[in-house]
C-alpha cells in the first residue's frame, strides 16, 4: 500500500498546486499482540513543546489601518475556504472569526486509496482584528481590546493597501505602503516598550531564592534590555538574536512585536498577474525584507468576486487574471512557511486526516501530536524502511507507526 501511494502522489506533489510544507503518511499502530488496527482514537487539542509555540489549530490574525481591504479579505478568504471543503465542519466563532480548511489534493488521493468514508483537512483560524489606528497603544479607537486579540493569535496577516482609488478614501489622505506598515509597527512596538518597561522594574524589585531561578532571571533581564534597545531604535522584538534560554526566559510576555508578519499587499485586479510592476508592492517587498517578514501578494476585490462564483469556473476565471490559485492557497503556504509548519496524513476506512507539525520534529514527536501514548509507546517508524526515535520525519515520507502501551 505505502508503495501505491507513493507513486499516486508523486504526480502531485510536481502540479502547479506545490504545498512544499506537507507531507505523505499512513499511520498505523500495533498492539501489544502485534496485530494492526487503523487509528480510531479521539482528537485532543494541544500545543507544540516549543520555544515558539503553535497551537493545532493554527490562528493567524489579520490586522490593518481602515480602508486597506482587510475586512473584505478576511469575508472573501473565510466564503472561498468554506466553499472549497464541503465536508468539512466549518463554522463562524463569531462575525470576525472564521475557521477554513488547509487546501491540499493529496488529502483526496489517499481518501481514495483507503476508501475512507470522509477527509478530515488540516485548519486555519482567520481572525479580522479590529480596532488598530495611530495611538491605539495609549487607548485610541478599541486600544487594549486590540491589543488583547493580537497576543492570542500565531501570526500577523497586516494588509497593506498597494492600489489607487479615489472612491475610497485612505485614512491618511493618500495611500502610502510604508506610512501604514510603520504606523502598526510603532503601536505593537509601545506597547512592548510599556510591558518591558514594568517588567524589568518587578525584576529589580524582586529577588531570585536559588541558583536555577537566578539563571532564569539573568537571562531574562539579558533579554529585555536587548530587546528594549532594539524597541528604542524602532526595530521590532524578533529582529533580536536571543539564546535559546532567554525565548524561553521571556515567552510569557506574548510580546507583539515578536510575532511573526505576513505583509499582504493588497493590489488592483489589474495588478495581480504582475505585481512586481507596482511600485507600491515594491516598496512593500523592500521593508518586509528589511523587516525579516513574508510577503503575499493578493487582490481584496478578486477574492471578493470569486465568491459569488460557482466553484467550477472559479479556477477559469483566475486564470483568466494570469493566476493559478486564489489569495487563500497564498495565504495559507507563506503562513505555513514562515512558522516552520509541516503537515502529515493518517489514513484509513474511517477517514483520512491532515496533521500539523513543526518542522524537525522527530517520529516520536510527530505521533505524539495525535495521542499523548503514540509518543510514549513509541517503537519505531517504517518508511518503507524501518527508523527509530532519533529519526527526522522527510518530506513525502509514507509514515507506519509501531508502539507498545
Amino acid at each position: 500500500m505505502a508503495k501505491i501511494a507513493c507513486q499516486h502522489l508523486i504526480p502531485i506533489l510536481g502540479s502547479p498546486l506545490k504545498y512544499s510544507f506537507c507531507k505523505t503518511h499512513f499511520l498505523q499502530l500495533r498492539n501489544s499482540t502485534g496485530n494492526a488496527n487503523l487509528i480510531d482514537r479521539p482528537v485532543f487539542r494541544r500545543r507544540f513543546s516549543s520555544s515558539s509555540t503553535i497551537s493545532m489549530s493554527l490562528k493567524a490574525g489579520i490586522v490593518g489601518l481602515p480602508n486597506v481591504g482587510k475586512s473584505t479579505l478576511f469575508n472573501a478568504v473565510v466564503e472561498n475556504g468554506k466553499a472549497q471543503a464541503a465536508n468539512f465542519p466549518f463554522c463562524t466563532i463569531e462575525p470576525n472569526v472564521g475557521i477554513v480548511a488547509v487546501p491540499d489534493p493529496r488529502l483526496q488521493v489517499l481518501s481514495d486509496l483507503s476508501k475512507s468514508q470522509r477527509i478530515v483537512p488540516a485548519s486555519i483560524e482567520f481572525v479580522d482584528i479590529a480596532g488598530l489606528v495611530k495611538g491605539a497603544s495609549h487607548g485610541e479607537g478599541l486600544g487594549n481590546k486590540f491589543l488583547s486579540h493580537i497576543r492570542e493569535v500565531d501570526s500577523i496577516l497586516q494588509v497593506v493597501r498597494c492600489f489607487e482609488d479615489n472612491d475610497i478614501v485612505h485614512v491618511n489622505g493618500k495611500v502610502d505602503p510604508k506610512s501604514d506598515i510603520d504606523i502598526i509597527n510603532l503601536e505593537l512596538i509601545f506597547s512592548d516598550l510599556d510591558q518591558i518597561e514594568k517588567r524589568i522594574e518587578k525584576l529589580k524589585k524582586g529577588k531570585a531564592k536559588d541558583s536555577q531561578s537566578k539563571l532564569k532571571e539573568e537571562a531574562e533581564k539579558s533579554a529585555l534590555e536587548q530587546i528594549r534597545q532594539a524597541l528604542m531604535d524602532g526595530k521590532p522584538a524578533r529582529a533580536v538574536t536571543l539564546t535559546d534560554f532567554e525565548k524561553e526566559s521571556i515567552k510569557n510576555l506574548c510580546l507583539l512585536s515578536m510575532k511573526p508578519v505576513i505583509y499582504v499587499a493588497n493590489v488592483a485586479e489589474s495588478d495581480l498577474a504582475e505585481p512586481n510592476d507596482n511600485p507600491h508592492v515594491k516598496e512593500v517587498t523592500k521593508l518586509a525584507s528589511d523587516l525579516q517578514s513574508g510577503l503575499v501578494t493578493i487582490s481584496a476585490q478578486v477574492e471578493s468576486e470569486l465568491t459569488e462564483l460557482p466553484i467550477g469556473e472559479r479556477v477559469e476565471y483566475l486564470k483568466s487574471l494570469g493566476v493559478n490559485e486564489s489569495g487563500l492557497g497564498n495565504l495559507i503556504r507563506a503562513t505555513y512557511g514562515l512558522l516552520g509548519l509541516r503537515t502529515y496524513f493518517t489514513s484509513g476506512e474511517k477517514e483520512t486526516k491532515a496533521w500539523t507539525i513543526l518542522a524537525g520534529m522527530t517520529a516520536p514527536q510527530a505521533a505524539g501530536i495525535i495521542h499523548s501514548d503514540f509518543e510514549k509507546g513509541f517503537i519505531r517508524a517504517e518508511t518503507l524502511r524501518s527508523e527509530g526515535k532519533s529519526y527526522v520525519v522527510q518530506e513525502g515520507d509514507v509514515m507506519l507507526f509501531r508502539f507498545n502501551v
